[in-house]
């Protein structure tokens, strides 16, 4: 059951990206991702407080906690979901999911100066294989300004998306508060600047009816539900067998571009995506086993 609960979460966030795709022909994106996370962070807010458990924890934290999380959100929903959602306004899905997708190996090397933690030799050869993944895809390709803006703006959010994962490690290690609550929190601060942000520069949207069905379904089923299962999912696998789970969103996300975008590879193409998927899927495979080898050397 808890296979089944993950499996069905990537598949609702593979569909995300299709979904916003469409909402972006008629909501700016800054504010597209303000709507989304703010309505999700609301929910979260309303289960948080119905849960005496979470509450409590929420009331027990200190200053530096919550300068901790404000900073967490800011990075994983202002700025990594605020420039998914401008790279999917000016780049095809697959692309801005083959950047984004390489974030377990950023996540690795940013390791190293954060974390102290020092890839293995074998992780080093599955990074260069990604490596000649992404020369494939992107040479030659005739990459024009706009397309050449979307892809430093998606390399950002990969970054930011990178250093989340990292602080969130750091914070959820600490184990001071469930994943619910930090999750809830951290994605209120962030949303609240999205909504600022959006508003400010794009001004404010007359929605239709069509683009508020497509906020509110990625708000309550994509996000706050999807947050909840995957949570829901991790009390029962192993740090290994939900990286194997999550490493199936990429051909998820080409599948569905191809089929409701239009979004169809080349050949080269094709290969360049595999050759990262399996970089990817190997490293996060390789690293998971490292995390679970060192919890049970530490329970020894």
């Amino acid at each position: 059951m808890a296979v089944l609960l993950a499996l069905v979460v990537t598949a609702l966030w593979a569909s995300s990206w299709v979904i916003i795709k469409f909402g972006l022909e008629d909501i700016p994106p800054v504010t597209f991702a303000g709507l989304r996370y703010g309505l999700a962070a609301a929910i979260l807010l309303g289960i948080i407080l119905a849960n005496k458990e979470a509450r409590n924890a929420v009331g027990r934290q200190n200053r530096r906690w919550w300068l901790a999380i404000a900073g967490y959100g800011i990075i994983f929903v202002t700025v990594t979901q605020g420039t998914q959602f401008m790279g999917l306004r000016l780049l095809p899905a697959i692309t801005v999911s083959l950047i984004l997708n390489l974030t377990p190996i950023v996540v690795l090397l940013l390791s190293v100066g954060l974390l102290r933690e020092r890839p293995s030799l074998d992780q080093v050869g599955f990074i260069l294989i990604g490596i000649i993944g992404i020369v494939v895809y992107f040479h030659p390709k005739d990459v024009g300004e706009v397309v050449l803006f979307g892809v430093l703006v998606t390399v950002v959010g990969l970054l930011a998306n990178s250093l989340s994962a990292v602080v969130g490690r750091a914070i959820n290690r600490s184990r001071t508060a469930p994943a619910l609550t930090i999750t809830g929190i951290s994605m209120t601060f962030g949303a609240a600047i999205l909504l600022i942000w959006g508003f400010v520069t794009e001004g404010v949207p007359a929605l239709s009816l069509t683009s508020w069905t497509y906020i509110i379904w990625l708000s309550v089923v994509n996000t706050a539900l999807a947050f909840t299962l995957w949570n829901k999912a991790m009390q029962y696998l192993r740090a290994v067998d939900m990286s194997l789970i999550q490493s199936t969103m990429m051909p998820q996300i080409v599948i569905l571009s191809v089929i409701f975008l239009g979004e169809i590879p080349s050949i080269v193409d094709w290969i360049a995506l595999s050759l990262i998927a399996v970089s990817v899927l190997l490293v996060q495979v390789s690293q998971a086993k490292r995390v679970s080898n060192n919890q049970t050397e530490g329970n020894r």
